[in-house]
Protein backbone atom coordinates (compact mmCIF):
# COMPACT_ATOMS: atom_id res chain seq x y z
CA UNK A 1 0.00 0.00 0.00
CA UNK A 2 1.23 3.61 -0.68
CA UNK A 3 3.21 5.52 2.37
CA UNK A 4 1.03 8.15 1.50
CA UNK A 5 -2.27 8.79 3.77
CA UNK A 6 -5.04 7.13 1.52
CA UNK A 7 -8.13 8.70 1.57
CA UNK A 8 -11.50 6.64 1.44
CA UNK A 9 -14.77 7.77 0.99
CA UNK A 10 -17.67 5.91 3.20
CA UNK A 11 -21.02 6.42 1.98
CA UNK A 12 -23.92 4.86 3.98
CA UNK A 13 -27.30 6.60 5.03
CA UNK A 14 -27.34 4.00 7.98
CA UNK A 15 -25.17 5.93 10.47
CA UNK A 16 -24.15 3.09 13.06
CA UNK A 17 -22.98 0.99 10.13
CA UNK A 18 -21.00 4.23 8.51
CA UNK A 19 -19.97 4.70 11.85
CA UNK A 20 -18.41 1.06 12.24
CA UNK A 21 -16.87 0.83 8.95
CA UNK A 22 -15.27 4.44 9.29
CA UNK A 23 -13.62 3.57 12.62
CA UNK A 24 -12.08 0.66 11.50
CA UNK A 25 -10.85 2.45 8.08
CA UNK A 26 -9.80 4.42 10.63
CA UNK A 27 -7.53 2.04 12.80
CA UNK A 28 -5.97 0.81 9.95
CA UNK A 29 -4.32 3.90 9.09
CA UNK A 30 -6.47 4.85 6.02
CA UNK A 31 -7.98 8.87 6.30
CA UNK A 32 -12.14 8.43 6.07
CA UNK A 33 -14.69 11.46 5.31
CA UNK A 34 -18.22 10.07 5.65
CA UNK A 35 -21.78 10.87 3.65
CA UNK A 36 -25.14 9.77 4.12
CA UNK A 37 -26.19 9.84 0.66
CA UNK A 38 -24.72 10.51 -2.75
CA UNK A 39 -25.33 14.14 -2.76
CA UNK A 40 -23.27 14.64 0.32
CA UNK A 41 -20.30 12.17 -1.05
CA UNK A 42 -20.16 14.00 -4.59
CA UNK A 43 -19.60 17.64 -2.55
CA UNK A 44 -17.21 15.23 -0.50
CA UNK A 45 -15.17 14.16 -3.60
CA UNK A 46 -15.51 17.69 -5.31
CA UNK A 47 -13.71 19.08 -2.35
CA UNK A 48 -11.18 16.27 -1.44
CA UNK A 49 -10.53 14.84 -5.42
CA UNK A 50 -7.35 12.69 -4.14
CA UNK A 51 -9.97 10.42 -2.79
CA UNK A 52 -8.86 6.94 -3.94
CA UNK A 53 -11.68 4.86 -3.04
CA UNK A 54 -15.32 5.01 -2.38
CA UNK A 55 -17.26 2.35 -0.23
CA UNK A 56 -20.95 3.17 -1.18
CA UNK A 57 -24.69 0.89 -0.39
CA UNK A 58 -26.36 0.25 -2.58
CA UNK A 59 -30.16 1.78 -1.11
CA UNK A 60 -29.88 5.29 -0.09
CA UNK A 61 -31.77 8.38 0.05
CA UNK A 62 -31.68 11.52 -2.07
CA UNK A 63 -30.88 12.12 -5.63
CA UNK A 64 -29.49 8.84 -6.50
CA UNK A 65 -28.79 5.57 -5.24
CA UNK A 66 -25.88 3.54 -4.84
CA UNK A 67 -25.68 2.10 -8.02
CA UNK A 68 -26.49 5.12 -10.28
CA UNK A 69 -23.95 6.94 -7.48
CA UNK A 70 -20.98 3.99 -8.35
CA UNK A 71 -21.43 4.95 -12.17
CA UNK A 72 -21.50 8.83 -11.54
CA UNK A 73 -17.83 8.37 -9.96
CA UNK A 74 -16.62 5.79 -11.90
CA UNK A 75 -17.96 8.79 -15.38
CA UNK A 76 -16.61 11.91 -13.57
CA UNK A 77 -13.45 10.26 -11.29
CA UNK A 78 -12.54 7.30 -13.59
CA UNK A 79 -9.33 6.50 -11.33
CA UNK A 80 -11.30 6.26 -7.84
CA UNK A 81 -11.65 2.22 -7.02
CA UNK A 82 -15.40 1.97 -6.06
CA UNK A 83 -16.54 -0.84 -3.89
CA UNK A 84 -20.30 -1.26 -3.67
CA UNK A 85 -22.44 -3.15 -0.29
CA UNK A 86 -25.72 -3.76 0.03
CA UNK A 87 -27.83 -6.01 2.79
CA UNK A 88 -30.76 -6.05 0.35
CA UNK A 89 -30.25 -6.79 -2.92
CA UNK A 90 -27.28 -8.37 -5.17
CA UNK A 91 -27.13 -6.10 -8.29
CA UNK A 92 -27.46 -7.73 -11.59
CA UNK A 93 -24.54 -8.33 -13.57
CA UNK A 94 -23.66 -5.06 -15.69
CA UNK A 95 -25.06 -2.80 -12.74
CA UNK A 96 -21.80 -2.20 -11.35
CA UNK A 97 -19.01 0.01 -12.90
CA UNK A 98 -16.23 -2.59 -14.37
CA UNK A 99 -13.53 -3.89 -12.05
CA UNK A 100 -15.72 -2.69 -8.93
CA UNK A 101 -16.08 -5.57 -6.70
CA UNK A 102 -19.90 -6.19 -4.60
CA UNK A 103 -19.92 -6.77 -0.63
CA UNK A 104 -23.01 -8.32 1.11
CA UNK A 105 -24.14 -7.12 3.90
CA UNK A 106 -23.73 -7.94 6.82
CA UNK A 107 -19.74 -7.80 5.93
CA UNK A 108 -16.78 -8.88 8.16
CA UNK A 109 -14.62 -5.15 8.41
CA UNK A 110 -11.32 -6.99 7.95
CA UNK A 111 -12.44 -8.50 4.69
CA UNK A 112 -13.43 -5.17 4.03
CA UNK A 113 -10.19 -3.40 4.75
CA UNK A 114 -8.50 -6.22 3.01
CA UNK A 115 -10.28 -5.70 -0.14
CA UNK A 116 -9.24 -2.06 -0.40
CA UNK A 117 -5.87 -2.63 0.24
CA UNK A 118 -5.52 -5.23 -2.98
CA UNK A 119 -7.78 -2.82 -4.81
CA UNK A 120 -5.24 -0.33 -4.39
CA UNK A 121 -2.25 -2.20 -4.83
CA UNK A 122 -3.30 -2.77 -8.60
Amino acid sequence: MPKDPVIVLVVDDEPLLRLSITAELEDEGFVVFEAGSADEAIAVLEGHPETRLVFTDVNMLGSMHGLKFASFVRDRWPPIKIIVTSGYRQPEVGQLPHGSPFVTKPYVCADVVAMIRGMLTD
